[in-house]
Formats: structure tokens, sequence, C-alpha cells
């Protein structure tokens, strides 16, 4: 009886950290998209999310990274303890902990402001980068870059397990995002919503795969 009472906790225990994952990309976009139509001088089509952290209301969108990327990391711990010594038990969870770290950094660090905003920034692109918009960028990137491993070594999990549907999902996770950051990163225009576009590919897969899990904790 105390082992099943401790084996059920353990369940628990994992199920609520895994929560942290299911929320984590609708609440970063749900203050996202409240802020589009909120902010003053924003225009999705021309400025990045990034820039959102940027003005006298910037702490909304810095704690908005900062929140989703410590919820990423909960679920992180709860993967590493569900998965733990099966396969992708460890470079899985690992990676997805990196990725909810560069998060959180991305939101402790800012870009620099340009095209207008905030309102009174220069109309133009900032000609150079500051070392805080330097950080800003590089946690953002490996945080995305670890993302996109993870995705490969959860495909190569579903894939063993003979789950073809996750497997081309987490695959297509992974080559649909960094097409759409190439992209975004080619235009002078759409650039939010096409880099966006990517975050919510990425980032809903991660909240996808979290519910995937908590079933999976729920017969521990």
């Amino acid at each position: 009886m105390q082992k099943t009472y401790a084996k059920n906790s353990r369940a628990s225990l994992i199920r609520l950290l895994l929560i942290g994952g299911v929320v984590s990309a609708p609440l970063f976009y749900a203050i996202v998209a409240a802020q589009v139509f909120t902010r003053a001088g924003f225009d999705i089509r021309r400025h990045a999310i990034s820039t959102l952290t940027l003005g006298d209301l910037g702490w909304i969108q810095s704690a908005a990274f900062i929140f989703s990327g410590l919820l990423a990391v909960a679920a992180a711990v709860g993967i590493r303890a569900l998965l733990r010594g099966r396969k992708g038990g460890t470079w899985g969870p690992m990676l997805i902990g990196i990725y909810g770290l560069g998060m959180a950094m991305a939101g402790i660090f800012r870009p620099d402001p340009g095209l207008g905003f905030p309102v009174g920034a220069p109309a133009g692109m900032p000609t150079t980068m500051s070392g805080e918009a330097s950080l800003h960028s590089l946690a953002f990137f490996a945080a995305f870059l670890c993302l996109i491993a993870a995705c490969v070594v959860f495909a190569r999990r579903f894939a063993a397990q003979g789950e073809r549907g996750w497997g081309v999902y987490c695959m297509a996770t992974a080559s649909i995002s960094p097409l759409l950051i190439v992209v975004g990163m080619g235009m002078s225009s759409w650039i939010g919503v096409i880099m966006g576009s990517a975050g919510i590919v990425s980032f809903g897969w991660v909240s996808a795969l979290a519910v995937r899990l908590r079933a999976e904790a729920s017969v521990v």
C-alpha cells in the first residue's frame, strides 16, 4: 500500500510539473495578442514580438518570456522524471530545459529600439547592436536551436515506439520552424507575423508534447 501511495504521488507530481509545459505557449501568446492590439506604435507586420519588451509597459512581455521559460523548465523536470532510463529521457528534457532557460534570459535582456517602437525610437533599424541586445539574440536563438534538437530526439523516441503520427509531427516541427525563421529574417515586412508563426509552431509543440506525456504519466 505504501508503494502504491508513493507511486501515485510521483505520478501526480510529474503531471503537475508537466502542466507548466501545457500552459507555457498558450499563456505566452495570449499575452502577446493582448499587447498587439493595445501597445501604441506596435505593428506586428514590422516589429518582432521581442520588441514588446521595450518601453514603459515592456515589463509585461519581459515577464511573459521569463515566466513561460520557467514553466518550460518545470516541464523539463517532469519529463526527466517520467522518462528516466528510457529512450529520449536524457537529451529530450535537457534540451527543453535549456530552451526554457533561454526564453527566460531573452526576457531579462532586451533588444534595441528601432523602426519607431517604442514611441520616440529611431524610424530605421538600429545601426549597431548593444551588448544587451546581443545577449537577447543569443539567448533566443540558443533556445530555439535546442527546441529543434529536442523535436528530433522525440521524433526518434516516438518512431521507436511505433507512434508514426507523433514522429511525423516532431519532424515537421523541426523542419517548418527554422524555415519560417529564415524566411522572416530575409523579409522587411510581415516579420513579426512570420517569426511569431515560427514560435507558435515550435512553442506549441512543447505544449502538445506535455499534454501527450501527461497522459503517459497517469499510468506510471
